[in-house]
Parts: structure tokens; sequence; C-alpha cells
């Protein structure tokens, strides 16, 4: 015999929660699954449980602003005649014209090129616009072809080979036909309004042999001036990594699962990948075994946030990052000022993630005449630089305070891990200890 208490609230299942229980409604209902934007939602270990150790007597650090901090790089250096140098390690990813708006795209190229770092093409093709307010600019090689021309590739200052991405390892593209506008559907030479979904995997080639070929053709064609960059999804970084590298690339560019994306199934996002603090250090061991380490590039991008994030990767051994959501956030993407139209359309400033609807209020993510209108490229431009110039001081203060006159001097030593999980994908020893899990001897 049991007995209830009338008194005691009802109690809900922690597996069957309330989200769990409507997409199951929602499904039965519908018979399709969900397709959203943005990254994944659920809590990972990430750079926040990871801990700089400032210099005190073991270590010497800098005084303020008054002793230089290096923060450029250049990438490229491997085979490309025209290596790209950058003020700050921080690039833009690669998000498309279609995607976004022609406004959000210059507003991207205005802001990397007043800070002096590079932006990103993305899917679709390059625009005179994106050209124009680019100064460094990166060419994404997708399997879609949509938009690319011999010509284009020549104008880039490097080339993507996009392998894969962080939020869909294995997954191909989406473009819904709400955001199909007649320049979106010229540039991919495609039907007006009608979705367009990329191949997962590039239509000539299929595995790293065919992809050394490729490396080569496009080499070719731009007279082996551009950087070739080879970007993976964080599932495999050790092998992806070796590969890539074994196959001629002069930067690799890694995507944890934290990365965004414009459309792809809700299960992608959530349930495929690794996280990018997991992904970091397999594919650094990959460049150490290939003695390749900071001879061939490696570009971290997946939830960046902040100058400590740029820190934290840098140290743990990548040469440079790549920002997405957060610069469409530094543009105005879920601006609180829009809440009211948020809610008209069923979510919230700072959650709206269904960005292949085509109803951005910002104006971003949108293809609607009127909707772009609200965004100032040139003032969204600036505020970008402004965001950009925040995050390299950050990492330089901690640079500083670590007692590194130069971002790329930052080492795991400079780093403790505050959880075990934290502890094992970073390799780096938990808070007190001088242990990981995993660690050779223990």
């Amino acid at each position: 015999m049991s007995y209830h208490n009338p008194n005691t609230p009802p109690r809900k299942s922690a597996t069957f929660d309330d989200y769990t229980l409507a997409e199951i409604r929602r499904a039965a209902a519908t018979g399709i699954y969900d397709i959203r934007g943005a990254g994944t939602k659920r809590k990972v270990p990430h750079f926040d449980d990871l801990l700089f150790l400032g210099a005190s007597i073991s270590r010497y650090p800098l005084e303020g602003y008054r002793e230089k901090c290096d923060t450029s790089v250049v990438l490229g250096t491997r085979f490309a005649k025209k290596p790209i140098y950058l003020k700050t390690p921080i690039t833009i990813a690669g998000m498309s014209f279609g995607a976004l708006s022609g406004n959000a795209k210059e507003a991207l190229g205005r802001g990397a090129t007043i800070a002096g770092t590079s932006t990103t093409t993305g899917d679709g093709g390059m625009t005179d616009e994106e050209r124009g307010h680019s100064q460094t600019l990166v060419y994404q090689y997708l399997p879609s072809r949509y938009g690319m021309n011999p010509k284009d590739l020549r104008r880039a200052d490097a080339i993507e080979v996009v392998v894969g991405q962080g939020a869909k390892p294995g997954g191909g593209g989406m473009l819904l036909g709400q955001k199909i506008s007649d320049r979106v559907a010229a540039m991919r030479n495609l039907p007006k309004g009608i979705d367009q979904r990329s191949a997962c995997r590039h239509p000539d080639w299929t595995g790293p042999d065919d992809l050394e070929i490729k490396i080569l053709e496009l080499r070719e064609i731009t007279n082996w001036e551009k950087p070739i960059y080879i970007k993976v999804g964080g599932a495999r970084p050790y092998y992806d990594t070796a590969l890539a590298v074994k196959a001629g690339a002069d930067v690799v560019v890694l995507d944890g699962m934290q990365g965004g994306t414009a459309a792809t199934q809700d299960v992608f996002i959530e349930n495929v990948g690794m996280p990018t603090l997991a992904c970091i250090r397999p594919a650094v061991q990959a460049l150490q075994d290939l003695g390749m380490h900071r001879k061939v590039q490696l570009i971290i991008s997946g939830g960046i946030r902040s100058g400590a994030d740029v820190a934290k990767a840098l140290a743990l051994g990548a040469d440079a990052v790549a920002i997405g959501t957060a610069a469409l956030v530094a543009i105005g993407d879920n601006d609180p000022k829009w809440e009211e139209e948020y809610q008209k359309l069923g979510t919230t400033a700072g959650a709206y993630d269904d960005w292949h609807e085509g109803k951005d209020p910002a104006g971003i993510t949108t293809q609607d005449p009127e909707l772009m209108k609200r965004l100032d490229p040139v003032l969204a431009g600036r505020r970008l630089a402004n965001y950009l110039k925040v995050m390299t001081l950050e990492a330089q203060t901690i640079a500083r305070a670590c007692g590194h006159n130069r971002l790329h001097n930052l080492e795991p030593e400079d780093l403790v891990a505050l959880t075990m999980e934290a502890a094992a994908m970073a390799q780096v020893p938990l808070a007190g200890t001088n242990w990981y899990p995993g660690k050779a001897g223990f």
C-alpha cells in the first residue's frame, strides 16, 4: 500500500522533462524533425572550466600596458607564396550570403578590416560588397559548389576547403526556400524560393588521396599564392588533422560542437560531434607527431566568446580562433531592443534560433528587404571592431599576467582545470594537483 502526501508537489521526470515532452508531441503531430540554427544548447565542458595561473615569484609578470605583448599571427606559411598577416588571432568564421543579409556580410567585412583580421565567405559565393569591405577575405570551397568560380578563387586571400563543421559533422548545409531571393538564387544557380540543401561530402573526392589532388588543383588555379585551409567538424580531431596535413594543407580549422549553423536538424546540433575543449589537444598532438606544430597553423572555433577563451585556446596550442555566433551578437543579433517582435515570433531575445525562417527582427539572418534595412553596416561594423578590440586586450592582459610578451607564448603549463572532465579533455592538471585523468605514469 502506498501513500502520497497531498502537500508534496508533483515530481517531474528528469529524463522526460517539459521540453522533451513538448518535442515528442510536436513530432507526433507533424511527422517532421525540428530544424533550427545556432549551436548546441546543452551544457558541455568548456573554457569556463579552465583557469590561468598568474605570475608571482616563480614567474615574472609583464608591467601593464607599458610592456608590449604581441598579438599578431601569420597564417599559411607552409606552401603559400602570400601568407596572411593578421593583427589579432581572432578571425570571423564562414557565414554565407543567403544565411545572412547583405548588410550583415558587409558589417562583418568592415569590422574585421578595422580590427586587422580576416572574414570568411561561407556557402553561396562571394559578393562584391563583401570583397570590397574585407581587407582579408577567406573564400569557402564547399561540397555544394554554390557560387564557386575560378575568378573568385583568385580574388580571395585564402581558400578554406570545408569538409565539415562543428554543428553538423557529416551533415550538409540547409538554406530554406523563404530565404532564396532572386539574388541568392542567381548566385547559386538554383530556383528562387526552393529549399537548397548542400551535399554532406564533396562530389569529386571521397578521401585524403582525392583531397590532396583537390588542394593541388586549387593551388594551380591560384598560382600557389593563396593559403589553403581545411575545415573539419570536431569528431576525430587527431586523424582528421593528420590527414589534412598529409594532404598538403597550410592551415587546419577545427570547429567544435558549440559552433553554430544557419540551419540543420536539432538532433544533429545536440548529439553529433565533440565539445571544442575536447578537440584541441588531439589536433595539437597530431601536429606535434608530424613535426608540423606552428608550421601548419591551427584555428579553433565553436563557442569562443571572450578574450579569456581566446587565451585558453592559444595556451592549449591553437594559433588563432574564429568566431561566428559572437560576431552576430556583436553586430546586433538577438538584441533586446527587438524583444516585442521576438515574442511575436514565439521566442525571446537571446533564445532566437529560427534563423532559417528569414524573419529576424534585427535584419541579420534574413533576406527580407524591409528587415535588412534595420541593420546599418557601418555602425554594426564599428561595433564588431570594438568587440574584437576588447577580446584582444583581454587576451593580452592574461598573457602579461602569466609573464608572456606574446599571446602565442601561452602554454598548457599556464592552466589548471576545475573539473575532472575539463582536466581530461584539456590535459592540464586538476586545480591543486599535478594530475589529470589519463596522465602517463598514474
